[in-house]
């Protein structure tokens, strides 16, 4: 799979080639490469991140300049203009002398902004825009995937209410249980879901921002710049966070923000994580039984060796990042744990991988299984078979019940239907053949007096409780009404790269 960058100073297929091919002798992760969106990679790139710096430095600006440092409109309006073209091979080569990203990125700025170079930065620290700029992606990230998580969701609710009547094996321990139905076995996975969006609507609102707090927290560099005001100080705070458009800013940060934030955020994701693995192993347990299928492409090839395989692929991808997705836990954990004092930067190599690649990943994951509930596939006549194959032991209990209420004794029928439930056991396991029980209880004459019931007794729809009314309560209640915010993106189609 060949990804090139966009270019308008090649002049032939042989460059464009030429280029596509030099991209092969660089390990580039499938994250983005092969699998993430478009929004939620620009959402990490260096773009988003480093005019998000300057957009930073040019709320600082406004924000001192409104509360009297001598700043002027023309220095503003010259940060303003240059604010997205950035000279990144500049800046490149900027860090390779200082050592230190912020500051090239500062000299960067002021190099095309010569009135303007002097204020750029004035009394900020590197977490200024470091750690504010990760709050933006954060969330801005989580403003992406919800969208993502209530399309899943809908399309999971359609589902659940179109086969809310349909009866199926339930099962415990793997093993055949009681029957519930079709929908209501979606609706234990939309339960799940609907608390993802939950967690993630609170992660991303319980969000503030770090702030112009200055080099350990204390704000000492902007009481100096605005003379010992403490009030003006608390108003530059407020300015600039509801310029970046939030509501609040910590009260209290170190150099950085608490990583413990990151653990509430990521969290959230691991946790998602843990209900898409839960959904697609059970997805990939119904394609064994052949009874629900994801979407199978006309020419897809599900195995190079075996040609009639029909692998369920996403489901398997999307528990293959779920896995990921939850291991990434461990690194905020971790992280918050051995920030010494104010801050150590220790944490800065770990956040660069940790925190996209959680958003990324679930980006990915959302997108898949999108897929993979806009085309499930019912097989009703497989299901059928398998309920007829189990449904005469579950319906022994109402056989005796009939029998009692017919005039018979309990433990005599009990013991009847034991020795023949074996007797069919036995023919399945041993033999391999199908379950005969009902044929033997046919055949008996001690039941003859319930011969006419025996088809009401096993009518599957008489086994599956209250299922299909709890579908129907829980989409109405609970899932609907959680979608609302959501309508107008609710249509958008994804592309799945197979």
């Amino acid at each position: 799979m060949l990804v090139c960058v966009e270019r308008t100073d090649w002049n032939s297929d042989d460059d464009v080639r030429y280029h596509c091919q030099l991209s092969m002798n660089k390990y580039r992760s499938p994250l983005v490469s092969r699998y993430a969106s478009k929004e939620m990679s620009y959402n990490f790139s260096d773009k988003k991140k480093f005019t998000t710096w300057r957009k930073l430095w040019i709320y600082l600006a406004k924000a001192e300049k409104a509360l009297g440092l001598p700043i002027t409109d023309a220095q503003i309006a010259e940060m303003e203009s240059h604010a997205e073209d950035i000279d990144f091979a500049m800046a490149a080569e900027e860090e390779r002398k200082l050592r230190h990203d912020v500051m090239a990125h500062v000299h960067t700025f002021a190099h095309c902004c010569p009135t303007a170079a002097p204020i750029i930065h004035l009394g900020a620290t590197s977490c200024y825009v470091g750690d504010n700029t990760d709050l933006i992606a954060l969330r801005d990230g989580f403003n992406i995937l919800l969208p993502k998580l209530a399309r899943v969701i809908d399309r999971l609710a359609n589902f659940a209410e179109e086969y809310a009547d349909l009866p199926t094996l339930g099962f415990t321990h793997f093993q055949p249980a009681q029957l519930t139905t079709v929908g209501k076995r979606a609706c234990l996975w939309l339960q799940d879901l609907v608390m993802d969006v939950r967690n993630l609507e609170r992660a991303r609102d319980d969000l503030r921002f770090r702030g112009v707090k200055g080099t350990t927290g204390t704000q000492a560099s902007f009481l100096q710049l605005f003379q010992g005001d403490h009030d003006k100080v608390e108003e530059l705070d407020k300015m600039v966070t509801e310029m970046a458009g939030f509501k609040k800013a910590y009260l209290v940060t170190g150099q950085t923000y608490s990583r413990k934030v990151d653990i509430d955020c990521m969290s959230t994701l691991a946790s998602l994580g843990a209900s898409v693995h839960k959904i697609c192993t059970d997805i990939r347990l119904l394609a064994n039984l052949k009874e629900i299928e994801e979407p199978f492409e006309k020419e897809q090839i599900g195995s190079s060796a075996m040609p009639y395989k029909r692998n369920p692929m996403r489901a398997e991808r999307c528990c293959s990042l779920a896995r990921h997705l939850i291991a990434l836990m461990d690194d905020p954990l971790q992280t918050a744990s051995v920030q010494w004092l104010e801050r150590t930067l220790d944490d800065s190599a770990n956040r660069r991988i940790s925190l996209p690649e959680s958003f990324l990943t679930a980006d990915i994951i959302l997108s898949t299984l999108q897929n993979i509930t806009e085309g499930l596939v019912v097989y009703p006549k497989v299901i059928e078979r398998h309920i007829r194959h189990e449904l005469p032991f579950m319906a022994t209990e109402n056989i005796i019940m009939a029998i009692v209420k017919a005039g018979g004794n309990r433990q005599e029928c009990h013991e009847k239907i034991r020795v023949l439930s074996q007797e069919a056991a036995a023919v399945v396991k041993q033999e391999g053949g199908d379950n005969d029980l009902l044929a033997r209880i046919q055949r008996d004459p001690y039941f003859a007096p319930i011969l006419g019931q025996l088809d009401a007794l096993l009518d599957p729809k008489t086994f599956i409780g209250r299922a299909p009314q709890q579908v129907k309560t829980f989409l109405a209640e609970e899932v609907r009404p959680l979608l609302e915010p959501y309508k107008a993106n609710m249509d958008v189609k994804v592309e799945l790269v197979l």
